[in-house]
């Protein structure tokens, strides 16, 4: 495999892709990712930086990542940067995303993405508006959980815009009911961009801690974990102009990029054109030989248990509920994360 060419500070185009990866899954994530990047746009010609955590108070066994998986990330084209947890860490690693972006050039755009993501097709032809952040809607209505007898979704919401002095009405989708979840700003922070990462990373972070540290009233039953990042997530695309994807990113969790999050559910309910994809990206002996040293991806990638899964479901009519897709793979022997 050709290694990706190097290019000077001056040349390099000012937009930069982000990932977290540290020891362990996150590491054979980001491989997959960036193998995936360099197969399905080559043509790609911005940065891939992977924010890496470092040993510190706040892990208790040390987050790098292995010198072989950096070496080949690095054959990829990709940046390995580490960062320190100064707020997060093993009690809370999607924090990582909110302290990572501290690594990102001032005042250039970025892409984040979590690192159980593929990319499938030509990012670079995405129409970003950088000035106008947003975010993923492949989402769940999985916060708030409303109490009988407690606040409702609005009086939730609301308290968290009025905390930080933003426009609560303009974040509402009236096409939606009062009280139906959807009716309120809610992502997936499994992509955002921005303008600049220094600017929403110490919003981000400033956001995050006063909802952890110092609640609304209106939260006081709620579970704010692991959910924080995506709690916190509209409020600062509310704070810095941004809000729901508009159709120029409809490639995004759909054509371009997959955000398949558990490699069984990928295989279950994904196009045949991202399993091709992925099975591709995956397939070079140098990026094979370190991919196999994860055990979900050796068996379902390399072994064929993915197809199998496949097997089972019609993706035309696929059941409403992910728990009963989960239920039927476990049933046939071959769940595995």
């Amino acid at each position: 495999m050709n290694k990706a060419p190097r290019r000077s500070a001056k040349s390099r185009p000012a937009v930069n892709i982000m990932l977290v990866a540290q020891a362990g899954r996150l590491s054979y994530e980001a491989l997959l990712f960036a193998a995936s990047l360099r197969h399905a746009d080559p043509d790609f010609s911005g940065r891939l930086i992977i924010a890496e955590p470092q040993p510190g108070d706040h892990w208790p066994n040390d987050p790098r990542l292995k010198p072989h998986i950096c070496e080949a990330l690095e054959m990829l084209g990709a940046e390995i940067i580490p960062f320190e947890n100064t707020h997060f860490g093993h009690e809370y690693p999607n924090g990582n995303k909110i302290e990572g972006l501290s690594v990102l050039p001032e005042g250039e755009p970025f892409i984040f993405f979590d690192s159980d993501t593929v990319v499938t097709g030509k990012l670079s032809q995405v129409a970003f508006d950088f000035d106008r952040p947003s975010a993923s809607m492949k989402r769940e209505g999985t916060w708030p959980q409303i109490e009988l007898y407690g606040p409702g979704y609005g009086e939730i919401w609301k308290s968290l815009y009025d905390r930080f002095g933003l426009d609560y009405a303009a974040s509402l989708d009236p096409s939606q009911p009062d009280e139906y979840w959807q009716r309120y700003m809610y992502f997936n922070a499994g992509w955002f961009f921005g303008a600049c990462p220094r600017v929403f990373g110490q919003r981000y972070l400033d956001y995050a801690l006063a909802i952890r540290d110092d609640r609304p009233d209106a939260l006081v039953c709620q579970e704010l974990f692991p959910w924080l990042d995506q709690i916190a997530l509209p409020l600062v695309i509310s704070s810095l102009g941004g809000g729901r994807p508009g159709s120029e990113l409809a490639g995004l969790d759909g054509d371009i990029t997959c955000h398949w999050r558990i490699l069984p559910l990928m295989y279950a309910r994904e196009s045949d054109h991202v399993i091709n994809t992925i099975e591709a990206a995956a397939a070079p002996n140098k990026i094979k030989k370190i991919l196999k040293e994860y055990d979900p991806i050796k068996r379902m990638i390399y072994q064929g248990r993915g197809q199998k899964v496949r097997a089972l479901f019609d993706r035309d009519a696929l059941p409403r509920r992910e728990q009963v897709i989960r239920n039927r793979i476990k049933r046939e022997g071959f769940w595995m994360r």
